[in-house]
């Protein structure tokens, strides 16, 4: 297949309709030239998922990201607000903060520019004999930040949606599990060998979860209890039912928000482009994924817990063991989609059709063209 037009490549493979269609072209997942139109039209454009709100809890913690090739750092600020700007310093153009963390002012490592929490200059040492220097004309570049749910997301397009009208139909689907008051107990960075978009198409389907899984979860996942609805044009979803072999999965008994089989439903939510939640009434965790050139993705990794267990005994104990499975579970993902990395990459791979429980993919693939068209037609 002729990789010299990807773009044109997904058109065509997103013109069929789902009783019908195929897995994305190779090309996609290969090109650099597709990883650009990503970066250009939807990385810069949509919103991105820094973590959860509670991780950022107390005035000078933070976190960084970079965002379509732009350094980002968000930060709790003394007024309480949280608060994204442009991680690189005004003087001499380093980077400022690095990773996660608190602080109480935000220093260069260069030449020691301090920046208050709200980004304005506090002092630079050794400037006072240039007479063009003035302080108070300096303040790091604000970027748009918004909160929903007690996740905390950033975009570098300040006409961007507000994050609660564009997922307005998630939160209604969802308000039995009450996300704001889910706490974090855990939040990782790691880089696998594979387009971000494997990974996340790894997510939205659950059809790989008895062979990939088969050493973990695999025995516990019934293809039959997969519902896997259309998508909508801001997410996808598909949902499972789980028993009460694992109990913070199920809704706690002071929960009387769901009921029946909600009690045990899960949500698989694909948040565009690349916030991944499982969704549990006892317990969340989450991948937040960002290309780093076709062939590797950055991804930040959390999960915790619904407050409703938070005074239960055994509840700290039984999450241990949950992130414990939630690695093992990892490994496996990992191996299967640098598997599918290394076999898309050969000039003899082939998409086949999608299974009905492969709705999601469908559904990604046409957001991700709809995104590159509206840019180019705007």
């Amino acid at each position: 297949m002729s990789m010299s037009n990807p773009v044109q490549e997904l058109r065509q493979n997103v013109a069929i309709p789902f009783e019908q269609a195929q897995a994305m072209p190779p090309s996609v997942y290969t090109s650099d030239a597709f990883l650009n139109e990503e970066l250009e039209h939807i990385f810069a454009k949509d919103w991105f998922c820094v973590g959860r709100a509670d991780a950022l809890a107390n005035a000078g913690d933070y976190t960084t990201c970079e965002l379509a090739g732009q350094p980002i750092l968000v930060i709790r600020d003394n007024d309480g607000d949280l608060r994204a700007m442009s991680n690189v310093c005004l003087h001499r153009m380093s980077t400022l903060l690095q990773g996660s963390g608190q602080t109480r002012s935000i220093v260069c490592p260069y030449h020691a520019w301090t920046y208050n929490l709200n980004g304005s200059l506090r002092g630079a040492p050794a400037m006072s004999l240039n007479e063009g220097f003035c302080k108070d004309q300096y303040k790091l570049p604000q970027v748009k930040c918004q909160e929903w749910l007690g996740w905390v997301f950033v975009s570098l397009n300040a006409e961007a949606p507000d994050v609660k009208v564009q997922l307005q139909a998630v939160e209604s689907m969802i308000a039995g599990y009450d996300m704001t008051n889910y706490t974090e107990a855990f939040q990782e960075e790691h880089v696998w060998d594979t387009n971000w978009k494997v990974l996340a198409e790894n997510f939205m389907e659950s059809y790989h979860l008895p062979v990939c899984h088969a050493g973990t979860i695999g025995g516990l996942s019934k293809l039959e209890d997969m519902v896997c609805p259309p998508g909508h044009e801001a997410f996808n979803y598909h949902t499972i039912l789980k028993d009460d072999q694992l109990r913070i999965a199920m809704a706690h008994p002071s929960n009387d928000r769901l009921k029946g089989d909600e009690r045990r439903t899960t949500f698989l939510l694909a948040i565009y482009p690349s916030l991944m939640i499982t969704l549990t009434p006892g317990y969340f965790w989450y991948l937040s994924l960002h290309p780093k050139g076709p062939g590797q993705v950055h991804i930040r990794f959390g999960g915790g817990m619904s407050d409703d267990y938070k005074d239960d005994p055994d509840a700290q104990q039984n999450f241990k063991d949950l992130k414990a499975l939630l690695d093992d579970v990892n490994v496996e993902d990992r191996g299967c989609t640098e598997k599918v990395f290394r076999g898309l990459s050969s000039d003899r791979a082939a998409p086949g059709h999608l299974s009905h429980l492969e709705r999601p993919n469908y559904d990604f693939a046409q957001y991700l063209m709809a995104r590159i068209d509206a840019a180019k037609n705007s």
